[in-house]
């Protein structure tokens, strides 16, 4: 099983987030760790190769967690956070790509 390491803020983002939404996010990230699919997902190739978006729903709202699990090491969690429109913001994206080039060094050893 893979380990899940958060980049930036990610962890404290997640831990936001209402229990359910919490606990389901957790659980979606858990069947990453050991290499299946979440529930509900969909890939972020916009994001970086191998980046993908986990989407929880609850009575609170709609949350999404931008992880990459394509790395040997880990499961590195990207961004978190509560998605307040149809779209995601620019601002959510831009930050999820900053951290995959993080991710990317880290594994890169740079």
């Amino acid at each position: 099983m893979k380990p899940v390491r958060f980049v930036g803020s990610a962890k404290d983002d997640l831990a936001a987030f209402p229990k359910s939404a919490r606990t389901r996010a957790g659980h979606e990230l858990f069947l990453t760790q050991v290499g299946r699919n979440p529930d509900d997902w969909k890939p972020m190739a916009d994001i970086g190769p191998g980046a993908c978006e986990i989407r929880v729903r609850d009575s609170t709202g709609a949350y999404r967690v931008i992880y990459v699990a394509k790395f040997k090491d880990a499961v590195y969690v990207l961004h978190a956070f509560q998605k307040k429109s149809q779209k995601t913001t620019r601002a959510d994206l831009d930050l999820a790509k900053q951290r995959y080039r993080i991710a990317h060094q880290i594994v890169q050893g740079e």
